[in-house]
């Protein structure tokens, strides 16, 4: 968590510096290019005339016809059609309608075509599921014997005459990047002389071996080296002493984290990794991430990867693998029919990484070859038996005794090769403790290896040196993999590690850097594609002002940054207080430099207000959607007389509400509607003025007297007087005396559906072991939230969005209807601000019940990326039946789905039917005793954004895959991807800005999300190169729900998209396919005019614009 203040701050500097670069380079390359006759491409005009000129086109038509043209762009299906007068609108009529300018009059049905719907109809994969796992395993916990979560292994000692066995004992440590230090402690303390020790060490012996995977503290080494220091590690690398595993910017959590982030900390280390060390990883290691998900091993795979490890599962999951000899195994996706996301697996099978739990079965036999803990260490093993130095009087026994647990190992595996990882945390600090465990281990291997009847062929390795060795034993491997290895899917969630000890309270930890997590990657994001549209646009018109290598380096930097924080303490909310507390210090020191964004990181972000006058203020809205979109701006203004004008200077329609900053304090906001083009900017000017008219909202506050009415019309009523609704012409909703809902109407066919919201506290378990940072232990189900008197509730009926907001004590929960035709008018937008920093050992909870027969099956997301179906099960204890939630998650029946859409990753459940419960904040008072020795009790008032989505579908099929619907899938990408507005520190510019920037011909196909738009690094220097890396995911989405009415501004493709139809502004120089971290290109690379895109599938692909 240590640099979470620094990726804020670096994520949102380079985003507000991108945007004023373009639009000044917009501008200049306007000015001084106007009739510049350009032979590039197949424009016969420079790109930015061209859009100056349709701009000026469709102004005309303002003045004429006295409307606002909304949609500016050509649907995907009217890709082909020529753009002589300006663009056309894209798919839907839009006109002046209903008293609203940019509302459409008319919807049509969403165009779908038939072959892409056949995807999610099929079953997908037909081998066996974790699901089906979980309904043989008992979950009986008894006393295993020395293996105490597993059974006694025996063997015969001949079983090794045909086949000797092969033990691969791999040296490794385990960093931190932030946990009980910070990261710069943790270097300065440790990690620097673990390299400096493994350079020096290593060369002594080449038959010594060491493996490392977090890149991040490799990287800050490596700033710190001379050349011949760089040369010994290269050496180390290609004589195959060293080896990078993974090679990510740090090992992640695979929870929390979303699959932007894990791709782009992957892309970060692969490409450090490439650039100064020339070595490709290509073994997954991820032995701490507290479960593990699919979607990281189908990244891996997508990255070229053939192999990978896995450590933290459950240890009854554990122990039923081990039984059945399949903790090594095909990972494949469940929505895969074939075998193209395989990925071969190594399940660790016992409770830890440390060396105590990775030799054999028994814990006390294999402290004792931990070397580090020899007598007069600073620690030794708890089961009171310590190691003893190897020498010729002892090696006998102490080899025979360490022999016997590498067969018994040996016993859980199908083939006679045996991997023992010889590691722990931060451990290969001191140069000692590498003479203790190399010279020790090398005698036992000496002498077991010159013993030809133990049958043993032992020595150091690495991962990979494991894996080629499990590859060459049977040669059907990676072939006819079936016959060795079983085939698996599903994930690994919920982990325990012992007894009832359910890791689901991290899920939520510490909300409030999960929700600020989302919000940047959502600014990193917009800032990568901005960036490289500018950086062309430069290199173009011959800029010199773009000052692309600077700016190149502070998103390198928040790159970074952003991947340290998906390390699995830090997204997690597991690390130290004063961990965090020094992210605050770090960013104090550049609180000058981006002052506005200071708030975001240590409290609620706080909207400026913009302070008007006669004078008009630029405010520029960015779109980072690849659709087109209508949403709502909202700013806040020092003044009711504000006026809104667009880039043709016409004035656009205003809602203007109060601002209530407590439940008797106001000030105003104003709304307008914006119809924004895909990954598109538009300028607008806003100012104070007399001719000002906006629509003003109106209130009703019941259980309260608000005297001060200001500009707006309020009126004060008792609940029971009458019943709270919203409306738009979508859905209605009916809420409570309390002011929370209750029920939805379905304005499409009338019918009323219980929804109904409530929360609730969960307390902590009276046994000795409590609920912690990682461990939820609640005290049974869970309590009502209890009011003792109505709360005070707050009604706003607005032109384009109306809202209920109810007071309690912890929560100030709203529930708001946009009273718009565009998707994000479909759903209803829940926002809860929870301040529970006075509580003591509890657990709030928003609980959404509905009239959906759900029984117990539910489903939730794996990293945004995949649904993964759940089912709450009696057997086991209500903490095991919660889940993460990175972004959705929905229960269903043969007619109805109800979804919960969410902007930040929470602990999620569905324990009786027709229930989703989101764990939205907690706080406990002590440590769970998993390393972090303090309870979590540095809460901060959190907003938490949610969607809630109900959709008519068809007859319900229970499959072991499940997808959202198209509507879904956008709704999510927008709550996650809003529009932003731009409105401090604008300079005036000396030159008229451009009134839009619209780089796309068109949305990209419904179905296709741009994950990123990365500008590649030079492989020279750490600066830019021409290249980016375009990163594209077809979604999987389910048909059988209603395409009428849908908002969508898209169409579907089949996954096809033509190179040339793609960017409005440039011309696509070379479009080349790539492995999804750029390690690898595939055989036959060559640049290619179409993309086609396979379900599901994430591509990246080597791009060039001119």
């Amino acid at each position: 968590m240590k640099l979470s203040r620094q990726f804020t701050v670096f994520g949102s500097a380079i985003f507000c510096v991108v945007i004023f670069s373009l639009y000044l380079m917009l501008d200049r390359g306007h000015l001084d290019y106007p009739k510049s006759p350009r032979r590039e491409g197949s424009f016969p005009q420079g790109q930015l005339s061209m859009l100056q000129e349709k701009i000026d086109h469709l102004e005309r038509l303002l003045a004429e016809n006295n409307e606002i043209i909304s949609n500016i762009r050509d649907s995907v299906i009217n890709l082909s059609e020529s753009v002589e007068d300006g663009p056309k609108s894209s798919q839907g009529n839009f006109s002046q309608g209903a008293g609203s300018p940019l509302l459409p009059s008319k919807q049509s049905s969403l165009v779908v075509d038939p072959e892409d719907c056949s995807f999610a109809l099929q079953s997908g994969s037909r081998n066996s599921d974790m699901l089906d796992v979980y309904s043989l395993i008992p979950f009986d916990n008894p006393d295993g014997g020395v293996w105490k979560q597993g059974f006694d292994i025996s063997y015969l000692f001949n079983e090794w005459d045909s086949k000797p066995l092969q033990v691969f004992v791999v040296p490794h440590s385990h960093n931190d990047p932030g946990w009980l230090k910070t990261f710069d402690d943790y270097f300065r303390e440790m990690t620097q002389y673990i390299f400096n020790n493994m350079v020096i060490k290593l060369k002594e012996d080449s038959r010594r071996k060491f493996m490392w995977s977090e890149i991040s503290y490799l990287s800050k080494w490596w700033d710190t080296i001379d050349k011949p220091k760089k040369d010994a590690v290269k050496s180390l690398l290609q004589n195959g002493q060293f080896e990078i595993v993974t090679g990510g910017w740090v090992m992640p959590d695979e929870a929390a984290a979303h699959y932007f982030a894990l791709i782009d900390q992957l892309i970060e280390g692969h490409q450090w990794v490439g650039k100064n060390l020339g070595v490709k990883p290509r073994s997954g290691w991820a032995i701490d991430p507290f479960g593990h998900s699919p979607t990281m091993a189908y990244l891996l795979k997508r990255a070229g990867f053939s192999h990978m490890l896995i450590q933290r599962v459950h240890y009854a999951v554990k122990k039923h693998f081990a039984l059945h000899k399949t903790l090594e195994f095909y990972w494949r996706q469940n929505w895969d029919l074939e075998s193209g996301t395989d990925i071969f697996c190594h399940m660790m099978p016992f409770y830890s990484y440390d060396i105590p739990h990775t030799c054999g079965p028994d814990p006390k036999i294999c402290c004792q070859f931990d070397f580090k803990r020899l007598p007069g260490g600073r620690f030794g093993c708890p089961w009171g038996v310590p190691p003893e130095t190897i020498h010729l009087g002892n090696v006998q026994k102490r080899a025979e005794m360490l022999l016997d647990q590498y067969r018994k190992k040996s016993k859980l595996f199908r083939t006679t090769v045996v991997l023992a990882p010889l590691g722990d945390d931060f451990r290969y600090c001191e140069r000692t403790e590498w003479d203790h465990q190399f010279k020790n281990y090398q005698l036992l291997f000496d002498y077991m290896n010159s013993h030809p009847e133990y049958n043993v062929k032992i020595q150091f390795g690495t991962l990979s040196d494991y894996f080629d060795a499990l590859d060459k034993e049977d040669v059907t491997i990676g072939k006819n993999s079936q016959s060795t290895f079983p085939v698996l899917s599903g994930d690994f969630f919920t982990y325990a590690d012992r007894d009832d000890h359910y890791w689901s309270g991290y899920f939520t930890s510490r909300p409030f850097y999960k929700r600020m997590d989302r919000i940047l990657e959502s600014h990193l994001r917009a800032a990568e594609i901005l960036y490289y549209f500018a950086l062309k646009q430069a290199q173009k018109y011959k800029i010199s002002k773009f000052l692309s290598s600077s700016h190149y380096m502070a998103l390198t930097e928040a790159r970074r940054n952003l991947g340290l924080f998906q390390h699995h303490d830090a997204i997690t909310g597991t690390a130290k207080d004063w961990v965090v507390a020094f992210i605050f210090d770090e960013v104090v020191n550049v609180h000058q430099t981006i002052s506005t964004m200071t708030p975001l990181v240590s409290s609620l972000p706080q909207k400026t207000i913009i302070t008007l006058s006669a004078e008009p203020r630029y405010l520029v809205v960015c779109n980072p959607s690849e659709q087109d979109r209508i949403s709502v701006v909202s700013v806040y203004v020092s003044s009711p007389t504000a006026q809104v004008t667009s880039a043709s200077g016409k004035p656009v329609e205003i809602q203007m509400s109060a601002v209530w900053n407590t439940a008797s304090t106001i000030s105003q906001t104003i709304s307008f509607l914006v119809q924004m083009p895909p990954l598109g900017l538009k300028v607008y000017t806003i100012l104070e003025s007399a001719s000002s008219d906006p629509h003003l909202a109106e209130y009703v506050l019941h259980n309260g007297n608000v005297k001060d009415k200001g500009i707006f019309n309020m009126k004060n009523v008792k609940s029971t007087e009458e019943d709270i609704t919203l409306e738009n012409s979508f859905i209605k909703l009916r809420f409570g005396q309390s002011g929370l809902m209750e029920e939805l109407i379905n304005k499409e066919d009338g019918k009323h559906h219980e929804v109904k919201v409530q929360f609730s506290w969960y307390g902590t378990t009276s046994k000795k072991d409590k609920s912690g940072a990682y461990l939820f232990l609640p005290d049974g189900e869970a309590k009502p939230y209890v009011y003792t008197a109505l709360p005070f509730v707050r009604v706003q009926h607005g032109r384009f969005y109306s809202d209920v907001t109810c007071f309690l004590e912890h929560v100030t929960h709203r529930v708001r209807l946009y009273n718009i035709q565009g998707i994000e008018g479909q759903s209803v937008e829940v926002s809860n601000i929870v301040d529970i920093r006075k509580e003591h050992n509890r657990e709030i909870a928003m609980r959404i019940s509905s009239s959906i027969n759900s029984q117990n099956r539910f489903y939730t997301d794996l990293n945004g990326y995949q649904i993964q179906p759940r089912m709450t099960m009696s057997k086991l204890p209500l903490q095991a039946n919660v889940y993460p939630m990175t972004t959705m998650a929905y229960i269903q029946d043969a007619k109805h789905r109800l979804t919960l859409l969410s902007a930040q990753s929470l602990g999620v459940s569905s324990l009786k039917s027709g229930q989703i419960e989101v764990i939205m904040d907690r706080r406990l008072m002590q440590d769970d005793n998993r390393g972090l020795e303090q309870g979590v009790h540095d809460n901060k008032v959190t907003a938490n954004l949610f969607r809630i989505l109900l959709e008519k579908r068809s007859e319900e099929e229970k499959k072991s895959v499940s997808y959202p619907s198209l509507v879904s899938h956008v709704t999510s990408s927008f709550l996650n991807h809003p529009v932003f507005t731009m409105t401090e520190k604008i300079p005036v510019p000396s030159l008229q800005l451009l009134g839009e920037f619209s780089p796309l011909l068109s949305s990209l196909p419904c179905d296709i999300h741009l994950v990123n738009l990365r500008t590649i690094q030079s492989k020279v220097d750490g600066k830019h190169s021409d290249e980016a890396a375009l990163i594209l995911h077809r979604k999987g989405f389910d048909c059988r729900f209603s395409s009428r009415d849908t908002g969508l501004l898209c169409s579907t493709t089949q996954g096809k998209i033509l190179v040339q139809k793609l960017f409005s502004m440039f011309t696509v120089a070379s479009l080349i396919p790539s492995s999804l971290s750029l390690m690898h290109s595939p055989p036959d690379a060559r640049n290619i005019s179409e993309i086609h895109l396979s379900p599901m599938e994430i591509s990246t692909f080597r791009i060039q614009l001119r």
